[in-house]
């Protein structure tokens, strides 16, 4: 693993760029440069930022730097028989752990094992006038009350240029098996209910009147799972491709919708795949973002918007003025003049 601290260098371009009120772009491996809105600003590089800076395998933390690719990280926790507590969306092997936590996203693990914000566990940052900060460590007066290394984990780099993140490791389990159920889905989310605490579950979506689930954990525990479920062995390959939004579904142009809503809501819209045992829905919808953003309110949840189609549609709907007014004094503390991925999470960003 390359193991390369840019910290002065990359700390010195944002202080510049904060003295001339230039805005730059933050990019590391590139794969997500697409997700929100398209930012403006001079690109600035953190793909050479990369390595270990810490990792006691006994105390399942590791610190890793933002350009590190996630497979190369993987493959050094693999070597400890270790993994990430949480599945973290790549696309493609350039795919960086910083770019992974601006964008925020967790694969279909969230309901089981938790989000990637929560497998944050601190962070080091240059503020948007070229200081270093660590979380918590030292802290800065007008963001205090904040975790703010977890304000990062889908701020799409608007409020700090991440340099080291450490998360939360795992023991790898002994065993992992995929099953394949034909049903319909309020008879799969009817099963889903009962199966979920009793049995060690760790993915649950359903496409195309098929519900497919993870179980991993003891071999013992996995094997009486699947008999208990019946059904057939599935491909994994359902799974991996789910959490990096990959495959005839995701490929499509245009653009991809997720709803976040109660699992047991209705869901009538055709063209979906849905996730997290059904509190996740993908949408493949043209047109206007107002029908989502009213489709999500209704069913209580939110919409964000991913990738395709118009970039000038931001990832999330603008948020009431009592909270935007609370997330602009945050994002005047960290980044007072607005240089930083200006205009990628809302317009005036």
């Amino acid at each position: 693993m390359r193991d390369n601290d840019d910290t002065a260098l990359l700390a010195a371009a944002v202080r510049e760029a904060y003295e001339r009120a230039a805005p730059v772009e933050i990019i590391a491996g590139g794969t997500r440069r697409e997700f929100g809105r398209a930012p403006t600003g001079t690109p600035l590089s953190v793909a050479r930022h990369a390595g270990i800076v810490a990792y006691d395998p006994s105390e399942f933390v590791v610190t890793v730097r933002a350009g590190t690719p996630i497979t190369e990280l993987e493959e050094l926790l693999s070597q400890e028989g270790q993994v990430l507590t949480v599945d973290v969306p790549r696309f493609g092997a350039a795919s960086t752990i910083g770019g992974a936590v601006a964008v925020g996203l967790t694969g279909p693990g969230r309901p089981y094992t938790g989000a990637l914000r929560d497998a944050v566990l601190g962070a080091r940052i240059v503020s948007g006038t070229g200081e270093v900060v660590r979380f918590g460590g030292q802290v800065l007066k007008n963001v205090a009350g904040f975790d703010v290394s977890r304000l990062m984990v889908g701020a799409y780099g608007t409020l700090g240029l991440l340099l080291d993140v450490s998360v939360r490791t795992a023991r790898r389990p002994e065993a992992e098996e995929i099953v394949r159920l034909d049903r319909d889905w309020p008879t799969a989310r009817v099963a889903l209910r009962g199966w979920d605490s009793a049995l060690p579950l760790t993915g649950a979506c359903y496409a195309g009147g098929v519900l497919h689930v993870r179980l991993a954990g003891l071999a013992a525990r996995v094997a009486e799972a699947h008999r208990i479920m019946g059904g057939e062995i599935g491909d994994a390959a359902v799974f991996t491709d789910l959490r990096d939004l990959r495959g005839a579904f995701f490929d499509r142009p245009g653009d991809l919708w997720r709803l976040m809503v109660p699992p047991e809501s209705p869901w009538d819209p055709e063209d979906t795949v849905i996730d997290w045992a059904g509190a996740q829905r993908f949408w493949r919808v043209a047109g206007d973002a107002t029908v989502v953003y009213e489709l999500a309110a209704r069913l209580r949840g939110q919409a964000m918007r991913l990738f395709g189609g118009d970039r000038s549609v931001g990832p999330w709907a603008i948020p009431p003025p009592a909270t935007m007014a609370l997330m602009t004094r945050v994002k005047a503390a960290l980044d007072p003049r607005g240089i930083l991925n200006r205009g990628r999470l809302y317009p005036a960003w």
